[in-house]
């Protein structure tokens, strides 16, 4: 195992040693292979740099309790990393092929996972952009499809873990939108997240985490926040979830309804949720890959501040059993459904 100081890790990138490559000429994938090359050359027309043709997906390897690597539901990132490939017009790299790159990351890094308990995970990142060159608006012809990895702390910074958590942050409602109904919002394009930067970098000097974002039809409407999907919990203990073409599929969220509805017996709604209705739940969070379960504690809307009764201080009781058992399923402590959690053998 690599020298590194795993417990104070960020959430930064660090060069492992290798990743893996494969090119789209001439209508078809090539063989693909592992490279220890992390430089990327290409035409200063290509497509991903005229048109942001570009797409990506996040998905991590963690160590368990009994020293083996596994990873989460990669199957559903091939999945979701397709249906992206389709809406900007580009070739879908095969979804078995993209299970098989993920794994040989995995295993060509082993020394980068960190040890189990340390709170920090192997971050692997598939990423797929227009190599080809262009100049006039159309998709280009040629393509890089490439996975590379890095050890990663907890994403929010500051996020200090407090009963196996993450501290509570607050976050605002903003007057940027996200995305456009009809747009992309539910792709994991990259050109969704360049438009949440200055946002995002505005909310941070204002000292909030993120943004929540409403829907650019109504501004009614709850969608996510620039980096993650939302949780709720009402009064009556149910988990609600916005729903919304607009918000992207997370596999977090959508592993968390599991979770609620099947190993802890609660009631899950998976619908509409006006901003109005915030004010009365009980716990917030925001989830994803990176975040996993991370809590909100203030949501603080054009002067008002909306305080969970959850507090400040540490996660909600509901937000804190989804984020045990969840983990606890990612880390090989709880036996997860079939074909959740992938080993990934030497």
């Amino acid at each position: 195992m690599k020298d590194i100081d795993w417990k104070n890790l960020e959430f930064a990138y660090i060069k492992t040693d290798k990743r893996y490559v494969s090119n789209f000429r001439d209508g078809a994938w090539d063989a693909g292979c592992l490279t220890n090359d992390n430089m990327v050359a290409m035409s200063e027309s290509a497509g991903v740099l005229q048109y942001a043709q570009t797409i990506f997906e996040g998905l991590k390897a963690y160590r368990t309790a009994d020293d083996r690597i596994v990873t989460f539901r990669p199957d559903l990132n091939a999945e979701r990393m397709a249906e992206s490939a389709r809406r900007l017009a580009m070739p879908v790299f095969p979804e078995e092929r993209f299970v098989d790159a993920v794994l040989q990351v995995i295993r060509a890094n082993a020394e980068y996972v960190p040890p189990y308990g340390t709170g920090a995970t192997l971050y692997i990142r598939p990423c797929m952009f227009a190599t080809g060159p262009v100049i006039g608006v159309k998709p280009a012809g040629e393509f890089q499809f490439r996975i590379f990895c890095t050890p990663v702390g907890p994403y929010f910074k500051g996020g200090a873990y407090v009963k196996g958590g993450v501290k509570p942050k607050s976050i605002r409602v903003t007057d940027y939108d996200r995305a456009a109904p009809h747009g992309t919002g539910h792709i994991k394009a990259g050109l969704n997240y360049a438009m949440s930067l200055y946002p995002v970098h505005e909310a941070h000097e204002l000292g909030f985490a993120e943004n929540l974002y409403l829907d650019a039809a109504t501004r009614t409407y709850v969608e996510e926040t620039g980096g993650a999907n939302c949780i709720f919990v009402t009064r009556d203990g149910k988990v609600v979830t916005p729903k919304s073409a607009s918000i992207l599929p997370s596999i977090t969220r959508r592993s968390l309804i599991v979770v609620a509805r099947e190993y802890l017996g609660l009631t899950v709604e998976e619908r509409p949720v006006t901003l109005d209705e915030v004010r009365d739940m009980t716990e917030c969070g925001l989830c994803g890959t990176a975040a996993v379960l991370s809590p909100v504690g203030r949501i603080h809307n054009h002067g008002e501040d909306i305080m969970l009764p959850s507090g400040m201080d540490e996660m909600g009781p509901v937000c804190q059993k989804l984020y045990d058992t969840l983990t606890g399923i990612q880390y090989g402590l709880i036996e997860g459904p079939k074909g959740w959690v992938r080993e990934v053998e030497a």
